[in-house]
């Protein structure tokens, strides 16, 4: 109704405006009517660039960012900080790894990359998923210097950084990093620690991962349930079922009660693994409690029944599927040829 107030008394000849409406239909993932009002402006300007790239961005309409960014000299603008962040979440997406390379230059040309802590992160993200993961390093350890001598990092960049290499394998370097993090005097968030308790999962460090997971407080922060989840991960791969078993059970419980039933699931994949078949039946009961229709926990349990030969209980449970209603997914996967 605004929109078409605005069209009948002349108003969108005002660029500002129709940024707003620009704006406004971005911010309600309806980008194809914001696409179409941003060609409908007379004059643009870099706002309204940056309204629709927000849209694009939001939508992970990756390939519309990048067309947009392209788009930019030829209608004589000028990009700020917000239109290059864009473009790197961009090159993110899409691993375009040249085109980021080109943006990371732009960015040195045009800006003071120390003043805008989530341009360096967005670098380090970039590089990290293009798994570039020495370059995004040299990225995290240029910038800060605010002098000679003198350097100071945002925990957003100790974060992006931790983030990298978790993605990309590389826990050693996690658990080192983090370490160092702590000795500069940089405060952790609830990202950091997830990356550094997941980190120890794989590397099968127990103790360490729940001394971490337990100095939480110590920093200000409550664990969530991602946190729960990846202290039972770090308990079932090392194989201590029973640690895990009393910290499910005495975990706080979510709204929906999906996070205790995916650590149920977690515990009861790893009875499976080491044979422990009376708590994965224990744990399966738990899950089941909490959602009777969750077909993953009955392939779980079934899984564990087939390994240790228990063709009856497979039996059983399978009546009981069948009572209630319940198939297993077929799977399927699937290729691109020629786009």
């Amino acid at each position: 109704m605004m929109h078409a107030h605005v069209q009948k008394s002349g108003w969108l000849s005002s660029v500002f405006v129709c940024s707003a409406l620009v704006d406004f239909y971005a911010k309600l993932l309806s980008v194809n009517d914001a696409a179409m009002m941003f060609d409908e402006i007379p004059s643009k300007n870099t706002v309204c660039v940056n309204a629709l790239l927000s849209g694009f961005a939001e939508a992970k309409m990756w390939d519309e960012v990048i067309q947009l960014v392209r788009r930019i000299p030829g209608l004589n603008l000028d990009v700020d900080n917000f239109t290059l962040s864009a473009a790197l979440r961009a090159c993110a997406g899409l691993c375009e790894v040249e085109l980021g390379r080109q943006i990371h230059a732009s960015v040195l040309h045009k800006f003071d990359l120390g003043a805008d802590v989530f341009l360096q992160s967005l670098l380090i993200e970039m590089y990290g998923k293009c798994g570039l993961v020495e370059r995004a390093r040299q990225v995290f350890d240029m910038v800060g210097f605010q002098g000679i001598g003198e350097r100071k990092r945002d925990v957003v960049l100790w974060t992006s950084m931790l983030g990298v290499y978790g993605r990309n394998g590389n826990y050693v370097e996690v658990i080192r990093l983090f370490g160092n993090m702590l000795k500069e005097g940089i405060r952790p968030d609830g990202v950091a620690f997830l990356t550094v308790i997941s980190a120890c999962s794989h590397t099968g460090q127990v103790d360490i991962g729940v001394e971490y997971f337990e100095s939480m407080s110590l920093h200000g922060l409550a664990p969530n349930s991602e946190h729960y989840s990846c202290l039972v991960d770090l308990l079932c791969r090392a194989g201590e079922l029973e640690r895990a078993w009393n910290l499910v059970a005495k975990m706080p419980h979510s709204e929906d009660g999906s996070c205790t039933v995916s650590m149920w699931g977690t515990l009861l994949s790893a009875c499976n693994e080491y044979g422990n078949v009376e708590l994965g039946k224990l744990a399966a009961q738990q899950a089941l409690d909490l959602e009777p229709q969750n077909v993953g926990i009955y392939i779980l349990l079934s899984n564990m029944y087939a390994r240790n030969s228990m063709w009856d209980e497979i039996g059983q449970l399978r009546e009981l599927m069948k009572r209630r209603g319940l198939k297993k997914d077929i799977g399927c996967s699937s290729i691109d040829v020629a786009n």
